[in-house]
């Protein structure tokens, strides 16, 4: 950037954009210093970085940078860096970096220190971009998601013979889901109790370590005098090891096959489960 223009009355002076490790950059100078930032009676300099329009939401640029100044008397440069050295994180809400009193203007107007010669002087700056290895995650809970009410329908209950029947795949949140039930239970609740079981069916291809939350509520409603309803809450973390969540005795088997009670309304049997809460987790390179 040459040719100074401290007494031509223009506040602030921006360079033609240059690139840096495929980023678009552009110096800003205040000649008589920036006054908001308490640069008055200095040379104020900035980098900024341009052409932001286009990036994710959340992006954001990690940059050590160091500007100088050509002496061209001794025809060398001095070079000013922030004190501190911090690296400075440029993202949507900071597009610019600098140093609000870069240099004096009595340090700088004196002739004998080569900066203005001629009434031109030459500013620059290098750039060291910092390549970003990690990711950003973000995990919201979504309540009362859409659709989110999986339903299992077993007909001629009697007669059934499966120990497990499985409900469609049903995909709330971002995640597909599925009722797994046990007509006449499973494990220690064999010939017991009714069992039924949440399951995530992607649990499998979740990644190391992944894993989704979800709040959800078994239902066996009394479909004959709607005052028997059967319900029960739970919650887990779901993952590729522990893929199901649920209830060995949900319903005893006396309760559930006694026809006054309603839950089977022409030997069928209707299982309903409400997802309340469900985790989405979104990942940004």
């Amino acid at each position: 950037m040459e040719e100074f223009l401290g007494k031509s009355g223009v506040e602030k002076y921006e360079s033609h954009a240059f690139d840096v490790q495929n980023y678009k950059w552009r110096l800003s100078l205040y000649p008589n210093g920036n006054k908001k930032s308490n640069g008055e009676g200095f040379i104020s300099l900035y980098l900024q970085i341009e052409d932001t329009q286009n990036f994710p939401r959340t992006w954001e640029v990690d940059v050590n940078f160091r500007f100088f100044i050509l002496d061209q008397i001794r025809d060398k440069y001095l070079t000013i860096e922030e004190s501190d050295g911090v690296v400075k994180r440029y993202y949507q809400m900071k597009t610019e970096w600098g140093i609000a009193q870069l240099l004096s203007l009595d340090h700088f107007n004196k002739a004998s220190n080569g900066y203005l010669v001629g009434d031109c002087c030459t500013f620059g700056v290098e750039v060291f971009v910092i390549k970003q290895t990690g990711k950003l995650e973000r995990l919201s809970m979504m309540k009362q998601p859409p659709n989110n009410t999986i339903t299992f329908q077993l007909q001629n209950y009697s007669k059934s013979v499966a120990d497990l029947y499985t409900s469609g795949v049903q995909t709330i949140g971002d995640s597909k889901w599925e009722l797994n039930v046990y007509p006449r239970g499973i494990g220690a609740a064999k010939y017991y109790a009714l069992s039924v079981y949440l399951g995530l069916v992607e649990a499998h291809s979740l990644p190391p370590k992944g894993k989704v939350y979800a709040q959800y509520k078994f239902r066996v409603t009394d479909r004959l005098n709607y005052t028997n309803t059967k319900e029960i809450t739970g919650s887990a973390w779901f993952t590729a090891s522990a893929s199901r969540s649920g209830n060995r005795y949900f319903i005893p088997l006396w309760d559930l096959q006694d026809r006054s009670k309603g839950y089977l309304v022409n030997d069928t049997l209707r299982v309903e489960a409400d997802i309340i809460v469900v985790s989405n987790v979104k990942l940004f390179l």
